[in-house]
């Protein structure tokens, strides 16, 4: 889906520059502090900042502790670690269980790029209990995200308006204003975070969670990543395969794919979902409120994003459902089965002429809040999947490849083909073609994949198994839907998850669950 970008509120004033970088832990020069040595300082958690998405402190855990916040200093650039740094967020619950069985700390990335360790891993605290009675559970803000030294771009109103544009561009003059809005987009990116640009590599990111597993007190860093974050951890495993302990990686991401096969990859991924979804409803023995077959129930939808792409319908406030918010919403609620139900009201709803659900569903997905301030997760997003990408795709690229993304799927291959050029204009060159994960030496990683996987289509955990090495990646088989496996409460995933990260006994390669 196109990801676009995020505020600038307004602009900093000398005083409050000074301020937040002191706050953020900014560099004032070199330093010479061996940075591994650090002690943290960890703290009751505060409220979450504008850039995490805002909202209320993290509520105590089940017997009264409080989350714990601290923020790591790290080097800005890592090429040079004794120059200038930054500060990023950290959260912690201490274990429950008693300190003589305690293995260390587990930490988490949930995805995005882009997403707020330091918000979500409160969210799902109750979903890894049982994972605490050994680990310290820990998670972050990577660098550009959230607390962390963040990037921003556009103000809230620049962003309602770049969410409302035309994604799928009909004719010239559609054409023209998507691509001068990316290039507005990037060039607020560049002025307003621009020595950020340049460091926000996964690369960086995996440098910096070994100085974390450092300062933690970890030999070896034991990490479970969901989604971005297997990429994140394949990258981590690759250039420190000696100091691999326990992994898990949960809805894989294919590190052999550029960014073009990719975007192709969740085209297929979304439409398996949606398939999925429309096979549910209409086989269910009461009616299917949204059609009455399979087919039927996409054509409807395809009939109704056809309309709002002519004549957009109230939403919230005064905003309308555009097309462009309507399939963000239908690709929020295809993110789990459990959203499912939501997808049915909110087309009931559009049908009816009313788009608030399907308006809040795309709201969530592009980090806007209630009061109308939006995270910083899209202009994270953007800036780290540009830094990390190197091919730059022209209209000519987009126009030659929508053919394909089109028999991929009627309904998201326009839009998923023309995020292709998101990051045409941006100030920063890309890394590399695709990740490197190869990790020779390192310990077992636990790879699992879902067949329904919309997101990060199955194919990618083989892909990641075989990218890993000989010997080190085990592969998990979940047959079930939405994004991950372990957070679908199914038992079979969670007891072999579990018991390789509690006791390090590892499932037997090739195992199904369903």
């Amino acid at each position: 889906m196109p990801n676009p970008p995020r505020p600038r509120a307004a602009a900093l004033t000398a005083t409050a520059l000074l301020l937040s970088c002191l706050l953020a832990g900014c560099g004032d020069g070199s330093q010479d502090e061996d940075l591994s040595a650090q002690k943290l300082s960890w703290k009751d958690c505060p409220a979450p900042s504008r850039a995490e998405g805002g909202g209320d402190a993290p509520t105590p855990l089940p017997g009264g502790e409080q989350w714990q916040c601290a923020t790591l200093r790290a080097p800005l650039d890592w090429a040079k670690p004794k120059g200038d740094t930054i500060g990023l967020a950290l959260i912690r619950a201490r274990t429950s269980g008693a300190e003589n069985r305690r293995i260390g700390s587990l930490v988490f990335n949930f995805g995005g790029p882009g997403g707020s360790g330091v918000t979500t891993l409160p969210a799902f605290a109750t979903d890894y209990a049982k994972l605490r009675t050994r680990y310290d559970l820990v998670s972050f803000d990577p660098r550009g995200v959230g607390r962390s030294a963040p990037v921003e771009c556009l103000n809230d109103p620049q962003l309602d308006a770049y969410f409302e544009q035309d994604w799928t561009p009909d004719d010239a003059a559609e054409r023209t204003a998507l691509l001068d809005n990316t290039k507005e987009f990037n060039a607020a990116c560049e002025e307003n975070a621009k020595e950020t640009l340049r460091h926000v590599r996964t690369t960086d990111a995996a440098r910096d969670m070994d100085l974390m597993r450092q300062v933690l007190g970890d030999d070896r860093l034991h990490y479970f990543g969901i989604s971005y974050g297997t990429e994140l951890g394949g990258v981590y495993a690759h250039l420190f395969p000696k100091k691999v302990g326990r992994l898990v990686f949960d809805g894989v991401v294919d590190p052999t794919q550029n960014s073009a096969q990719g975007s192709l990859g969740q085209t297929k991924g979304f439409q398996l979902a949606l398939d999925n979804f429309a096979e549910d409803c209409t086989s269910r023995t009461e009616d299917c409120p949204v059609g009455d077959t399979a087919q039927d129930v996409k054509a409807r939808i395809a009939g109704l994003l056809a309309h709002l792409d002519k004549k957009p319908i109230p939403g919230i406030g005064m905003r309308r459902l555009t097309q462009t918010a309507a399939t963000n919403g239908i690709v929020q609620s295809l993110y789990s089965k459990d959203f499912w139900e939501y997808l049915i009201e909110g087309l009931e709803q559009a049908y009816d002429g009313d788009g608030r659900v399907l308006m809040l569903l795309s709201d969530s997905m592009n980090g806007r809040g209630d009061n109308g301030e939006y995270s910083n997760i899209t202009a994270a997003n953007i800036s780290i999947n540009c830094a990390d990408s190197k091919p730059r795709y022209s209209v000519a690229d987009v126009e030659r490849k929508l053919p394909e993304f089109r028999a991929a799927s009627p309904l998201f291959g326009d839009f998923l083909a023309w995020s292709m050029v998101s990051c045409t204009d941006w100030a920063v060159a890309g890394a590399a073609d695709h990740p490197d994960v190869h990790a020779t030496g390192s310990a077992p990683i636990l790879v699992v994949g879902n067949t329904g996987d919309p997101a990060t289509p199955y194919e990618g955990a083989r892909k990641m198994v075989e990218a890993l090495g000989a010997g080190v990646g085990i592969e998990l088989t979940y047959k079930g839907q939405g994004h991950g496996a372990y957070d679908s409460k199914n038992k079979c995933v969670q007891d072999a998850v579990n018991g390789y990260l509690l006791t390090g006994k590892a499932p037997t390669a090739g195992t199904v669950c369903s």
